[in-house]
């Protein structure tokens, strides 16, 4: 239940903070999250579900029309923690990823052929489902709206701050929020995380991602394909069936600038020639369902993940191109951790926005966020070279995954994500995740 402030526990106010208190009626929680779009609403849930009062602000997140993300396994068992991913199933919104195909496109003399990735090797029905972004927002949005420890608040607040015992920012009326701890959750140009004196470096990778959705004539099987080109890779990635029955596949295609702008003067019809060309007519000719979406790409690496009175999760705290599938599902992880570090700040009798608890949760998040970060960015700036030494480690390693078994069913364990644990106030229970994908290696 969210309080107004003077109500006891929540607001311990020192004397240096007594300034982030102007009036008596301002809100007071445990933990403020500022960004409403799906990272923010994890971490919300997460944090909710973990025993803490939480308030949620910011205007609604716009998403693009036919935008997917792929949710692995990890991910969804987070969802369902939360009660949201039986909803999202339900609604017929998810198509299962079965196989995950990487094709090397780069006319390299080093080049291999296509590798496929099977979930039942590991165990798994399949590795994940890819899911219209737009149905799991509704559904987060809906869990939210029924959990009782969480309100919505639908504004932009401002002023940011941060003091000894409290942070606090400012609503559209002039009142405050205070909260023992303010999770950044606003995105990769975050103002939280600038107004916590955080800093962050975005480095450019000169590339463009085009989004779409295409209608394809032949059938995805269940399978992802992801063509590793020059300019970075073309990701065909199985979607739910239109209302007519054609078979349809979302599309990531990293391009130079140059290149992004020529496709962006071809009508849709010769748009979608240009696709079934670069995926060589694998699933026949393309449609253009709807819109085209662009936006341009960056490595974004934070200082750090926490600092006085703030944590950082998501885009706020990482961003990478979408290569392999990593980007929400990193997210995800961020939540599912800070739910679990905060809760247990809460059932120890400590301070969920001290150094302690933030510390936990830094501690929790950095290396899964340094490896995915830079495997990501290894993989990039490979496709993007032609020197021939680069060629060949990245062949040989490729043709490695391809021909020993307990090196590809490795890999595939490590895509896939570590066990987030429960979000529920609950010990970690990683070998329990370990027994789920089996025990073979």
């Amino acid at each position: 239940m969210v309080r107004l402030a003077g109500d006891r526990p929540a607001d311990r106010i020192s004397r240096h903070d007594a300034r982030l208190l102007p009036r008596a009626s301002a809100l007071s929680c445990d933990a403020l999250v500022v960004g409403a779009g799906p990272s923010g609403l994890l971490a919300a849930l997460a944090i909710a579900r973990s025993g803490l009062d939480v308030i949620l602000a910011g205007p609604p997140t716009p998403t693009p029309p036919g935008r997917t993300v792929a949710l692995f396994e990890p991910a969804k068992q987070v969802l369902r923690d939360l009660d949201v991913w039986e909803r999202v199933e339900s609604a017929g919104e998810a198509a299962p990823l079965r196989v995950m195909r990487i094709v090397d496109d780069t006319d390299s003399l080093f080049r291999t052929p296509p590798i496929d990735f099977r979930a039942s090797e590991i165990g798994l029905e399949a590795f994940g489902d890819n899911v219209t972004l737009s149905a799991l927002v509704a559904q987060l949005e809906a869990a939210a709206a029924r959990q009782a420890r969480l309100r919505l608040l639908p504004e932009a607040l401002e002023d940011f701050r941060f003091g000894e015992d409290v942070a606090s920012a400012r609503r559209p009326d002039g009142s405050r929020i205070l909260a023992q701890v303010l999770v950044a959750a606003d995105g990769r140009d975050s103002q939280t995380r600038r107004a916590a004196g955080l800093s962050a470096k975005s480095e450019p990778t000169g590339q463009i991602a085009i989004t779409c959705v295409l209608r394809h004539e032949a059938e995805h099987d269940d399978v992802s394909s992801e063509f590793h080109t020059r300019s970075g890779p073309f990701t065909l990635v199985p979607m739910p069936r239109a209302a007519d029955g054609a078979p349809r596949s979302s599309l990531v295609w990293l391009v130079k600038p140059e290149e992004a702008d020529r496709l962006a003067a071809l009508d849709d019809a010769a748009f979608a020639r240009a696709c079934e060309k670069r995926a060589h007519s694998c699933l026949g000719a393309f449609t253009l369902e709807g819109g085209r979406a662009r936006l341009p790409m960056a490595i974004v690496t934070t200082s750090a993940l926490a600092g006085r009175r703030i944590a950082l999760m998501g885009e706020a705290a990482h961003v990478f191109p979408p290569i392999g599938a990593q980007g929400l599902n990193l997210g995800v992880r961020d939540a599912a951790d800070l739910g679990v570090a905060l809760g247990e700040a809460k059932r120890k009798g400590e301070d969920v926005g001290g150094t302690t608890a933030l510390a936990r949760y830094a501690k929790l998040r950095r290396a899964d966020i340094a490896t995915r970060t830079g495997a990501v960015d290894l993989l990039n700036r490979s496709l993007l070279t032609d020197f021939a030494p680069m060629d060949f480690l990245r062949g040989a390693g490729l043709t490695a995954l391809a021909n020993v078994g307990p090196l590809r069913r490795l890999a595939m364990r490590m895509g896939l994500g570590p066990d987030p644990g429960s979000v529920l106030p609950l010990p970690r229970r990683p070998d329990l995740f370990r027994k789920r994908l089996g025990a073979r290696c």
